[in-house]
């Protein structure tokens, strides 16, 4: 159970924080990308937990809190397995500017692990990591594995008309040793079935799309408009068919 219940946790149970995603060193010239920005209203979310990890089913529940008031942010993200208690804690705090959200620090904490963090220095325009090994220039638009999925909410929310089936999205996405360019495709709306205080849902699917030369975790998103977009489920898939699926059971706005 620990062995598996650990593999759960690198799969990255939270939010876009995908712990056990194989990064490739990403090329400094990333492009800068600016488009319009609708960010949702501060909430508390909760997620259940499904997953099967080399032939175990797991259950568990997350929790995601975020915050925006007077152009600051803060998200905060927990994951927690029966018997093992708390596995994952992520966080992403910044500021917004014109290209939407703009972290300033990314911090990562993953069971029986230590904790890791990337540093947005706005002032030397450079990107850093815990461990020393590598730096980027920020250019405008560079995202953390937490705060990219509600920069692409706020995309969603800004671009509804352009947000359509078969439209793809970039993004300069860092983690807690690396970056890379990440892109999103949108699949369609679907019905989606959420917790019981929630209900059945219409949400818009949007997938990851990964170079066909990787073993990078695919994650799919369901975000649901009548639900100020936020996501009513994730699915994080690895190459051998095991998944980690989080669904939405309560928001509490702020």
């Amino acid at each position: 159970m620990t062995k598996n219940t650990l593999k759960l946790a690198a799969a990255g149970l939270m939010l876009a924080a995908l712990a056990n995603v194989s990064v490739r060193a990403a090329p400094d010239e990333h492009p800068a990308v600016k488009r319009a920005v609708d960010l949702p209203p501060s909430a508390d979310l909760g997620y259940s937990i499904s997953a099967r990890q080399r032939g175990f089913s797991l259950n568990g529940d997350a929790t995601l809190t975020w915050r925006l008031n007077d152009n600051k942010y803060t998200i905060n993200t927990e994951s927690r397995v029966a018997m093992l208690g708390k596995l994952t804690e992520n966080r992403s705090e910044g500021t917004v500017d014109s290209f939407g959200l703009a972290p300033s620090t990314f911090y990562e904490k993953r069971f029986r692990k230590a904790p890791e963090t990337a540093t947005f220095d706005r002032d030397a325009r450079t990107i850093t990591f815990t461990d020393g090994k590598h730096s980027y220039p920020i250019k405008g638009g560079e995202q953390d594995r937490v705060s990219i999925s509600w920069q692409l909410m706020a995309v969603a929310r800004a671009a509804k008309d352009k947000f359509k089936p078969g439209s793809e999205w970039e993004f300069f996405v860092v983690g807690p040793r690396n970056a890379d360019p990440w892109t999103f495709r949108v699949v369609g709306r679907e019905k989606i079935q959420a917790g019981a205080a929630i209900g059945t849902v219409e949400a818009v699917h949007v997938v990851r799309d990964l170079p066909p030369d990787t073993k990078d975790q695919t994650l799919d998103l369901w975000l649901a408009p009548s639900l100020d977009w936020y996501p009513v489920k994730l699915r994080f898939t690895d190459n051998d068919r095991d998944f980690v699926e989080q669904t939405l059971e309560r928001i509490t706005r702020k």
